[in-house]
């Protein structure tokens, strides 16, 4: 026979807090703070300065070319800098972690450290290397005698990509360099010593190796290039305009709330669609 409950044990069972109890806290926190201000959003991107609810705005800025052209812009340059930042950051991962040189692990923390800097520091950096009275120019003018210096990209789409790209590389290079620090030495020694060359080496083994990494490292980066707004806005950029400058100019500017809530609800569900494709591609490949 199966032994009594004591008497103590319903009072126990009847004590016992259910689950869901336990989910209430969280929940609540992140709809105040998350879910209510986009809901906000949301309301006021239907919500025309002639009153009523309307989905006007949204025909309004569609039809825009300010819109189509932000669109445009805020999507090359994330694909470029993404793209960039593989490459650069795949060849720079392999050269730390593959390549013995005096410092190579403290480079590797460094690349921790450089994921704590805000963006608009690592702008700032270029602007006084290549900014117009940077550092650069400033040498060419000293030695040719020119009254300006030939160094002006830094305020055009090919400043913002460069910027951009020397942010996010090392948001790439982290999990590289984790997936790096698992592969077996063995296997680039017994490839090397059966004649394969580096190029062979690194396309058949360290590239299957990294292709988790890489795909975890880009699309993370290819989510916080569309929404990045300090990098464009330090560089001075003033002719290149994207979906969170175009925000920013519609609230901030021009005090058209409405349109730059649409904006905003653009901006969001491309890069919650990103991300979603983010996470499908990270557990397809393991990541």
């Amino acid at each position: 026979m199966p032994p009594k409950a004591g008497p103590q044990e319903p009072a126990r069972r009847a004590r016992r807090v259910p689950g869901f109890v336990w989910a209430l806290p969280p929940v609540a926190v992140l709809a105040v703070v998350f879910l209510y201000p986009l809901a906000l959003v949301v309301q006021q991107s239907v919500s025309p300065d002639e009153g009523g609810t309307s989905i006007a705005p949204y025909g309004d800025v569609f039809a825009s070319e300010s819109f189509r052209s932000a669109l445009t812009t805020t999507v090359w340059l994330a694909v470029g800098s993404t793209v960039g930042c593989l490459v650069l950051g795949f060849v720079l991962a392999m050269i730390i972690a593959f390549v013995p040189f005096p410092g190579g692990r403290a480079v590797a923390k460094f690349i921790d450290v450089f994921l704590s800097f805000p963006s608009f520091l690592i702008t700032l950096a270029l602007l006084f290397i290549y900014g117009n009275v940077g550092m650069a120019n400033g040498v060419w003018t000293d030695i040719t005698g020119a009254a300006d210096g030939p160094f002006d990209f830094l305020t055009t789409p090919w400043g913002v990509l460069l910027a951009e790209i020397t942010y996010f590389t090392p948001f790439v290079m982290r999990p590289l360099l984790a997936a790096f620090s698992q592969l077996d030495s063995a296997q680039l020694e017994v490839a090397s010593s059966l004649g394969a060359k580096p190029a062979r080496i690194v396309r058949q083994v360290i590239l299957p190796e990294a292709l988790p990494a890489l795909a975890a490292g880009g699309s993370l980066v290819l989510v916080m290039c569309l929404n990045e707004f300090g990098i464009v806005l330090f560089t001075g950029a003033k002719g290149v305009t994207t979906l969170p400058m175009l925000v920013y100019s519609k609230a901030i500017l021009e005090s058209d709330y409405p349109a730059a809530c649409v904006v905003a609800v653009v901006n969001i569900a491309i890069s919650v669609g990103l991300y979603s494709l983010y996470r499908m591609v990270s557990r397809r490949v393991g990541a």
